[in-house]
């Protein structure tokens, strides 16, 4: 369901499985209150990752930690990685994503061209080996299913996601997002966490594998939105 990936005084950084829900549903236990029974202390959810989503989720040790976290996300101070795959090429190697969202039918969301309270979505596309694209998003806000949607638009669907990608004949064993590294500064301590993904037949592909090292440290890269860059992940 989970590893620990980090642990200070104010906050947990957790490695969630993909399939999990952070919430209690009706047939399983949710992340938040598993940990919490593992742990025996009380945690507080600072945000969110979708069920299909795997990676970096941190949880507060205190009421106050958790809303002076949830003001960085709010204030937009939390810089936020992701990997998916995809098994279609984008229709540009690199770009920005940005429109207004609207709930859809049956759970989805969609991507309008009006930009009146826009998500904005940034990526590369890497070629990780014949048929397979790896997609390195930096969200820029913080809408549900934004990193799906803005995939989808672009022609480059995630791998296994049941809502965006169209059906095949064999499912994928995960939904391939990966929520892969998270830097924010509180209390004037810079942190950088960064976990690899773990679970998934393609993520453990020797060529996926390669091609996720060779980008390196992502927030050096050139992004439209400013960001620090250079500090060692946890």
């Amino acid at each position: 369901m989970y590893r620990l990936h980090a642990e200070t005084e104010h906050f947990l950084v957790i490695d969630k499985a993909p399939g999990i829900s952070v919430h209690r549903d009706q047939s399983e236990t949710g992340l938040v209150m598993q940990v919490e029974q593992d742990r025996g202390e009380k945690l507080w959810l600072v945000h969110r990752l979708d069920r299909i989503t795997s990676g970096l989720l941190l949880l507060a040790r205190s009421a106050d930690a958790c809303n002076r976290l949830a003001e960085l996300f709010r204030e937009q101070r939390v810089e936020k990685f992701y990997l998916a795959l995809s098994d279609k090429k984008p229709t540009k190697k690199q770009g920005q994503v940005i429109g207004d969202m609207e709930r859809g039918r049956r759970g989805s969301w969609k991507l309008l061209r009006s930009r009146e309270n826009p998500a904005i979505t940034e990526f590369y596309s890497y070629s990780a080996a014949p048929g397979l694209r790896l997609l390195l998003c930096k969200p820029g806000t913080g809408r549900t299913h934004q990193i799906r949607v803005a995939l989808k638009s672009v022609g480059a669907p995630i791998i296994g996601d049941p809502i965006y990608h169209e059906a095949v004949t064999e499912a994928p064993d995960r939904g391939y997002l990966h929520a892969w590294q998270l830097s924010f500064t509180l209390d004037a301590q810079e942190y950088v966490f960064r976990a690899d993904p773990q679970q998934g037949e393609l993520f453990q592909r020797v060529e996926v594998i390669d091609a996720i090292a060779a980008i390196g440290d992502p927030a050096a890269l050139k992004w439209r939105s400013a960001g620090k860059a250079g500090h060692p992940a946890v």
